[in-house]
């Protein structure tokens, strides 16, 4: 415990006094709780620059004697006061009778307490009491900071791990302790009170992005959060955050310091696992896409169940995507909800699962807001051909989860949109458009009844009829032709070839989904 200037008032072999605040019941309460760091003694007219913040200074007072005027020792206490110091005590019997008024006044005026030291006190006394003090609480500090770290390092070999290692730290320190992953995410290891969890959540995102972050936050009131980055600011491997209520002194620094180098060492062979996971996972999806099931089943199925023959549904997302927090409820939807497996393959986040599982999947899909598509069904000798689905129906969804057999309901309409055929489309028709602007006639821009686009939108739509699509246009019959004619040339096909009219047909329906 540090020493106050209350346990030297009280401490009986020194009899020391306090003469300015001298009132108990007032002021004098809180100054008897002033901690002193050391004690110093000197009689120069000006100590100052030989003293340092929170120090004692002891002086038989020669630099008063002889009347020195009022001014110089309002200056003396006042530089004493800006320096920092917690007190002055002055003989009494040596040099002085009793203290001069001049001094208490001093004292009274800048705040600085002021004690009397009586004749027969050595101020080596009061040095080596203060010394011994503050030695025995460093060596007290040295032993709980020795025997805390051995503690955690005993904990951090246990079978509890990284876990134990942070209760271990909560103990110690006597607070809440939490860890978190790179990504921000809290990792089952202590964790900070509900009533804070947000806050420290934001705060740890700000440390992980910063170069130079602040290291302790106000939490409320009457507490603090301490947060110490693990890693480097290009590498941040988490954080891990620790209540504090004041800020820690060298031995629970030293305590820290040892749980961040066992927790980096515990973070980065995570790190190292959860890539060695990731490419065997990216492994099995190969072996299960190129029809080596009972490969795929040998790698696999010890950590994440053998391959249902079927059916199946393979799901696609892009990768990069995907938040951390999906991946980890695909991790935990393998386990309890149907039987689902992921892997990143390229650009792309591959999910397959049963029924039950599929249906999991959609539902977290639609939770993070991640556009992704969904093959029909299929089984484990034809996953690939469901990945090939997949793909078509993430690629005709616009938002949310694409269902491949949606896409089979609208017919081959519908695997084109989802194949991009729109810029196709665009391209093809681009010369009856640019026909329909280059034209003088307000009357034959397109959309409009004399634009060569509408004009053949609506043969096709009147069956390929030109007194039905002349009715259609309110113009002669003999217009639609010259019209469809010029639009064929401009195409470059020939209108009255079932293949060509087919696909500017198909041309023009993709452009009116668009």
């Amino acid at each position: 415990m540090p020493v106050t200037l209350g346990d030297l008032v009280t401490a009986p072999e020194f009899g020391l006094r306090m003469v300015w605040p001298a009132d108990p019941a007032g002021h004098d309460g809180d100054v008897r709780a002033t901690e002193v760091a050391w004690v110093h003694s000197s009689d120069l007219p000006d100590p100052a620059p030989w003293l340092e913040p929170g120090q004692l200074l002891l002086s038989d007072g020669v630099q008063f004697a002889g009347d020195p005027s009022e001014g110089f020792a309002q200056d003396y206490v006042a530089r004493l006061a800006d320096r920092g110091l917690v007190g002055l005590a002055l003989s009494e019997g040596i040099v002085h009778d009793r203290i001069p008024d001049a001094v208490v006044e001093a004292c009274r005026a800048h705040g600085l307490p002021l004690l009397s030291v009586p004749r027969r006190t050595p101020f080596i006394a009061v040095i080596r009491y203060v010394a011994d003090i503050l030695a025995r609480d460093r060596r007290e500090r040295l032993e709980w900071s020795l025997d805390a770290q051995r503690a955690v390092a005993r904990a951090a070999s246990s079978s509890g791990g990284l876990g134990a290692t942070i209760d271990e730290l909560e103990r110690r320190l006597g607070g809440w302790a939490a860890l978190y992953d790179a990504a921000g995410r809290v990792l089952p290891f202590g964790g900070a009170p509900a009533e804070h969890g947000a806050q420290v959540e934001q705060l740890v995102q700000r440390t992980l992005t910063t170069p130079r972050p602040n290291r302790r936050h106000r939490l409320g009131a009457d507490d603090a959060v301490a947060l110490e980055r693990i890693g480097t600011s290009a590498h941040p491997l988490g954080v891990l955050a620790v209540k504090t209520t004041a800020p820690f002194d060298p031995a629970e620094n030293d305590l820290v310091a040892s749980v961040l180098a066992l927790a980096s060492i515990a973070l980065e062979q995570r790190r190292a696992l959860d890539l060695e996971r990731r490419r065997l996972r990216t492994g099995a999806l190969e072996l299960m896409l190129s029809g080596r099931v009972a490969s795929a089943d040998r790698v696999a199925a010890p950590l994440w169940g053998t391959v249902p023959v079927g059916p199946l549904r393979v799901a696609v997302a892009p990768r990069g995507a995907e938040s951390a927090e999906l991946l980890d409820a695909l991790e935990a939807a393998s386990a309890d909800r149907g039987w689902t497996f992921f892997a990143e393959r390229g650009d792309d986040l591959v999910m397959v699962g049963d029924e039950r599982g599929m249906r999991t999947v959609r539902g977290l899909l639609s939770d993070h807001g991640i556009r992704a598509g969904v093959s029909g069904s299929v089984d484990s000798a034809t996953l690939q051909r469901g990945l090939t689905e997949a793909r078509a129906a993430h690629g005709a969804s616009r938002t949310g989860v694409g269902e491949y057999d949606g896409l089979v309901d609208e017919g081959l309409e519908g695997l084109l949109v989802a194949t991009g055929a729109e810029s196709l489309a665009q391209r093809m028709l681009a010369p009856l458009r640019d026909a329909d602007d280059d034209s003088d006639s307000d009357s034959a821009q397109t959309g409009q009844p004399g634009s060569l686009e509408t004009t053949v939108r609506a043969w096709f739509e009147s069956g390929c009829s030109w007194d039905r699509a002349a009715r259609r246009l309110d113009v002669h019959r003999h217009t639609v032709r010259t019209r469809v004619a010029r639009a064929g040339a401009l195409l470059g096909r020939d209108l009255d070839d079932p293949t060509d009219r087919a696909e500017v047909w198909l041309a023009l329906r993709l452009l009116a989904r668009s």
